[in-house]
């Protein structure tokens, strides 16, 4: 992945070849080369995504096809179909502070990146000094000379050159490309993570409300049962402890519902944070897992596209390259340095005489410094930049590895989600099934209130079950597009300026 550059001997090169250096202007250091992706056949064991996942006649319930190879939509969350969730993210992406740190960030890179090729330039600089000044002749060994009274007026413009022989310079530039290149890709994993993050809390919210309202449901109907319970106690056809039972079983499942309403309210000031607006400031769109489509045809990427495509292998790749560069700074240090410096003005004790041919000064100097003893420091200084390299070679490899990793456990997890709601569903339909059949024994006296109890707590358990196996196929094909890239390469409301090359599809 990274080339181990051979030990420096520039050093100790014969002025003949330090000479064609000059000329050629070689820089020197390891050359970067992008690391190969991964030659893998695919994300899951068998090297293959399923085709499809299973369906069940429901809303969200249906079967979701995968597109191998097929590219992403920059603006993926479209396709949940919910203009309320559009509208969040367009709040969001106009305020979030994170995005506007992001931004700022990239904009310092760009401007440090600018400064940096300044170096690859001659620096100009002019002066001018007026000087008036008293000097007894005794400071010129002559006491008997009465003072000396002159005027000195001098105007100067000062160049100097540091020729870049070795590529330091360049080298330097080249690690403030990567830097700025970094910055880059941290602002779409930003806009990624930022996007993910919104969608995973809309519909942790969308499934909260949920959870609420068929928990008031079951509350419901465990008092409507209740009601008939004490009715028939009245009448002499119950015990008192099928009534103080069921009063528990109603008072247990309204007890659920202060804890789910807490959390719907951290959800909703979550929402508030990505959308940069204090709690109370928030009125955003109650957004129900019932507003929501399911995404039916998700685009499966190549693993050969996947480490262009995300922004956290791009920032790692940047580090690399920016490690790479900086090898060629620290060898360069090592080699001459050559400078090049010339001033030209005038200097006359009127200033109208200064600009004129008599007055002209002028000065021209070449310097070559090569460094002869330093304690090693230079030479440590290598191969510490060396070893930073590896370091960095070795973070992008375990970067990549984990981008492949978030990909196959979106794949299984979506298989898994789908047959979940497939026996949730199924287990819901029997509890609601079961519970009606008791209770209608209960009445004609052919069952037990034990077993209507059981059945309720049953029916309970399976309906929030439901929502959530429901809820979490949305959250998983959310985080399907999170763990593929997002599709940043195809988004359109980036500033223009800002926008890295995307991937190569």
């Amino acid at each position: 992945m990274f080339p181990a550059p051979a030990m420096n001997r520039a050093s100790r090169l014969p002025l003949p070849v330090l000479a064609v250096c000059l000329l050629a202007g070689c820089a020197v250091g390891p050359d970067y080369r992008a690391p190969e992706p991964p030659k893998t056949s695919g994300f899951m064991a068998d090297g293959q995504a399923p085709e499809r996942t299973a369906a069940v006649d429901m809303p969200g319930g249906e079967a979701q096809r995968f597109a191998v190879g097929a590219d992403i939509p920059g603006q993926w969350w479209t396709l949940f179909r919910s203009p309320d969730l559009n509208a969040l993210m367009e709040r969001a992406l106009a305020n979030n502070p994170t995005l506007e740190a992001a931004q700022a960030a990239l904009r310092q890179a760009n401007e440090a990146l600018a400064a940096q090729r300044g170096g690859l330039y001659p620096s100009i600089s002019g002066a001018f000094n007026a000087q008036r000044q008293k000097v007894p002749g005794a400071a010129f060994g002559e006491p008997q000379i009465p003072s000396i009274l002159y005027t000195l007026n001098s105007a100067t413009v000062n160049v100097s050159y540091t020729i870049d022989a070795f590529g330091g310079v360049r080298r330097q530039i080249e690690a403030q490309q990567s830097l700025a290149d970094y910055q880059r890709h941290a602002l779409e994993a930003s806009y990624l993570a930022l996007t993910a993050n919104i969608a995973t809390a809309a519909i942790a919210e969308a499934s909260l409300r949920a959870q609420i309202a068929a928990t008031d449901e079951i509350a419901h109907a465990q008092q409507a049962q209740l009601d008939i319970i004490q009715r028939r106690f009245g009448a002499g056809g119950t015990s008192r402890a099928d009534v103080l039972q069921q009063e528990a079983a109603v008072q247990a499942t309204r007890a659920t519902l202060p804890t789910l309403r807490a959390q719907l309210v951290q959800q909703r000031n979550l929402l508030a944070t990505y959308v940069g607006a204090l709690p109370a400031d928030y009125h955003g769109a109650e957004i129900t897992l019932d507003s929501l489509s399911l995404p039916e045809d998700l685009p499966v990427s190549l693993p050969s596209a996947l480490v262009e495509q995300r922004p956290d292998v791009q920032q790692y790749a940047a580090l690399l390259h920016q490690a790479t560069a900086q090898i060629g700074v620290a060898t360069a240090n090592l080699l001459p340095q050559l400078t090049l410096t010339g001033s030209y003005g005038g200097e006359a004790q009127r200033f109208a005489d200064v600009f004129s041919p008599s007055s002209v000064v002028w000065g021209l100097v070449g310097a070559v410094t090569q460094p002869l003893f330093n304690g090693g420091q230079l030479t440590h200084q290598r191969r510490a930049a060396v070893a930073a390299a590896q370091v960095a070679a070795a973070n992008y490899k375990a970067t990549v590895i984990t981008a492949f990793e978030n990909v196959s456990n979106t794949l299984y997890a979506l298989g898994a989600d789908a047959d979940a709601l497939v026996a949730a569903a199924a287990a819901a339909r029997a509890a609601s099934g079961s519970l009606e059949l008791v209770q209608a024994q209960y009445r004609s006296g052919g069952a037990s209130y034990l077993q209507v109890l059981l059945a309720e707590q049953n029916q309970q358990t399976a309906a929030i079950a439901l929502v959530k196996a429901r809820a979490q196929r949305y959250a998983d094909t959310a985080a399907l597009f999170q763990a593929l890239g997002g599709g940043w390469w195809n988004r359109r409301d980036v500033a223009a300026g800002t926008r890295g090359a995307g991937p190569t599809q």
